[in-house]
């Protein structure tokens, strides 16, 4: 299968070299990044990071953010169904039922993960993203808790002085449909964008179906030459059921199952097992330019959350409130040979969950649980040093003193009054360099130190027991690496190598009921490496059949291994980490055609993953080819069009994306869709 798709590649590529002229060719733009603070080439960074841009984004069907996020190396997100995202970020699945822990997101200015550890990433409508950047490894140092890594998601903006409205639709197979319109708006000093979406599926599976409702809208006012105040607001509104994991015997006989009923359990349909989920989501930032060396940035943030989870043995509501404030003061002086900058700020949050377990009665409440309040802070102040010498040497210190606590009160069924929870303060270093050799080759490296604080929803996890011995976990990461680009950015290769031993690993158990408590077992020791390869082959031109082709190419080697880690009587140490494939390579072709057609073709090749921590059960290896082909700047009167149609998992493999990791009684697949197709077309309204 590899060899046959790499003939494909090998084929495109001399088809589309015989047809290049020399001087007809595009300078291709120079990738530039923001990741701490300001803004740098992505040669010149002292960390890991991946970029997925509004290109990558495009080329993905519009319903999910997995197929874009999965062609970073080290990075891996999963949806079990429609809407049901997991994501890890060099083995951070470990603690993740569901959701999305041990991660540090930020929308714009804004954290999206709150106080409590949760990131509602499902919330997020993928119309409404820009590109995201992700900072792989742990970043405590300036972000705050997070041992796995940082994910910046940039919003939709107006970028032009123009008015635009944008339309655009996508259907496909198992009910799939895409809607969403977005407004930009910018004059003068204003700039204004709406994206609005709905997006539903009936899903592969029984009982999979999907609803979401969509809004956000960014707006920035620079009031003044040197200061600017920036609002961000989004509405979702999701709705997803969850059909359930299946033994590997219901798994190959019927993989389109949803659980059944076993016993005295009751089957998912039965109890209309889902999520109801409603954010409300707001943050206004004000940026100050006080001199020329001198600057202050300023974050407010609130979000509510209106959560219900009907499941197979309760019926969970739950009521969620942050609000927060993130701000820091910059000094940047500029010398000769030498330019150096600091940063000193604050990022506090608190997050108050009101949570109560109710009977499930074929997905009706009856009688009451449990009934808890739940508070927690996250407060840290962090400090970052960047020195360039000679603009070859980058050196950036950095460190945060982080203070996390909670606190706990019980109604139902006995009530206890609130008690309170501290871990002591912690203090999260990093030190990083890179080198320019010259100006197509650099080197890096980098010691940090990462710190993860139990979520709230693993202190109370659906066993119902506020687990008050549950600890941090933490851990030390070592990382170099190399980057190579041409000097017309054809060709840009990333290498890195890293080791990471966390210690106190939070780990996830599950109960003879199914419901699931979280325990510290051991640790773990991480060595990887992660290769990135992007190639013009052929660069943008104007003339030939071929006239544009871009070769990635991203790899993952995860040697991950349980470190002194003793369950009751058994001993998991050296065993491989749980969920995590030790290979996962995808490549990817985008060509341009005449007459603004282009297509697009990837795979993703996934080795076996172990699904319990004894490692005596894996699932299989599989591959994964998606396509799209399209065509751009067709016209209706004067307004461009662009119509395009695709296909996901033509090989029609079976596989389960989103495993239930070390699930009572074997039922650790999620089947995930087989060969499927999708079209659409995207229209432009366009008044300068």
């Amino acid at each position: 299968m590899k060899t046959f798709f790499t003939g494909c590649l090998t084929a495109l590529c001399f088809s589309g070299i015989a047809q290049i002229k020399p001087d007809s060719t595009k300078k291709l733009k120079e990738v530039e990044i923001r990741p701490y603070f300001s803004v740098q080439p992505l040669i010149r960074s002292t960390g890991s990071i991946g970029i997925i841009d509004q290109t990558v984004l495009d080329r993905q069907p519009a319903g999910s953010f997995v197929s874009a996020v999965n062609t970073i190396p080290g990075v891996r997100m999963e949806e079990r169904s429609p809407g049901s995202y997991r994501l890890s970020i060099r083995g951070s699945l470990l603690r993740s039922p569901f959701g999305i822990r041990n991660v540090k997101i930020y929308l714009d200015d804004f954290p999206l993960t709150d106080a409590g550890g949760n990131s509602y990433l499902n919330a997020l409508d993928v119309s409404g993203t820009f590109g995201l950047q992700v900072l792989k490894g742990p970043h405590s140092s300036i972000f705050g808790a997070n041992s796995g890594g940082v994910i910046h998601i940039q919003p939709q903006t107006a970028l032009t002085d123009s008015t635009a409205l944008a339309l655009k639709l996508e259907g496909g197979s198992y009910g799939t449909f895409h809607e969403n319109l977005a407004l930009n708006q910018r004059f003068n000093k204003y700039s204004l964008n709406i994206t609005q979406a709905w997006q539903r599926s009936d899903g592969y599976r029984d009982h999979s179906a999907m609803d979401r409702k969509y809004v956000q809208t960014l707006q920035q006012w620079d009031y003044t030459r040197n200061a600017a105040l920036k609002a961000l607001i989004f509405y979702s509104d999701l709705h997803y059921n969850t059909p359930g994991g299946l033994t590997e015997v219901q798994y190959l006989q019927n993989p389109k199952l949803s659980r059944p009923a076993a016993g005295p359990s009751k089957s998912a349909i039965e109890q209309q097992a889902g999520i109801y989920s409603k954010t409300l989501y707001g943050g206004l930032s004000h940026n100050w330019q006080i001199a020329t060396r001198l600057k202050h940035v300023i974050s407010v943030f609130s979000s509510y959350t209106d959560f219900k989870n009907p499941f197979i043995s309760n019926y969970e509501k739950r009521k969620e409130f942050t609000l927060g404030l993130r701000s820091y003061v910059e000094y940047e002086k500029k010398q000769t040979g030498v330019n150096w900058k600091v940063d000193l700020g604050v990022e506090s949050m608190q997050t108050r969950s009101d949570i109560s377990n109710y009977d499930n009665n074929f997905g009706q409440t009856t009688a009451l649980q449990y009934s808890d309040k739940l508070k927690a802070g996250s407060n840290f102040a962090f400090g970052h040093l960047g020195i360039d010498l000679m603009n070859k040497w980058l050196f950036e210190l950095s460190a945060s003193a982080n203070l996390y606590k909670y606190a706990y009160e019980s109604l139902a069924p006995v009530a206890i009054a609130q008690r309170k929870n501290s871990f002591e303060v912690q203090f999260m270093p990093r030190a990083a360099l890179s080198y320019l050799i010259d100006q197509q080759f650099s080197a890096r490296a980098s010691i940090s130190k990462g710190y993860s604080p139990p979520s709230l929803a693993e202190i109370r996890a659906s066993n119902n027991v506020i687990n008050v011995d549950l600890q941090p976990e933490y851990g030390w990461n070592y990382e170099s690496g190399l980057r190579y680009q041409t000097t017309n950015n054809r060709l840009f290769i990333d290498l890195t190598g890293f080791y990471y031993h966390l210690k106190s690993a939070i780990v996830r158990r599950l109960d003879q009921n199914d419901a699931e408590y979280f325990i510290n077992a051991g640790g773990t020791k991480q060595w990887g490496l992660e290769s990135t390869l992007s190639f013009w082959i052929i660069p943008v031109h104007t003339s030939g059949i071929i006239r544009g082709l871009q070769f990635r190419n991203a790899y993952t080697l995860s040697q991950f291994k349980f470190d002194n880690y003793i369950d009751k009587t058994d001993n998991f140490s050296g065993n491989q980490l749980t969920g995590v494939p030790k290979t996962m390579l995808l490549s990817s072709a985008d060509v341009q055609l005449p007459k603004d057609l282009y297509f697009f073709l990837q795979h993703n090749f996934t080795s076996q993953i172990p699904l319990n921590d004894a490692n005596t059960a894996y699932a299989k290896k599989y591959h994964i080819l998606q396509a799209k082909i399209g065509c751009k700047n067709l016209r209706i009167n004067r307004f461009p069009v662009e119509i395009f149609a695709g296909a996901d998992n033509l090989l029609n493999q079976k596989y389960s994306l989103g495993n239930d990791l070390n699930a009572f009684g074997g039922r650790y697949y999620n089947a995930a869709a087989k060969r499927s197709f999708y079209g659409g077309l995207a229209v432009r309204f366009n008044r300068i």
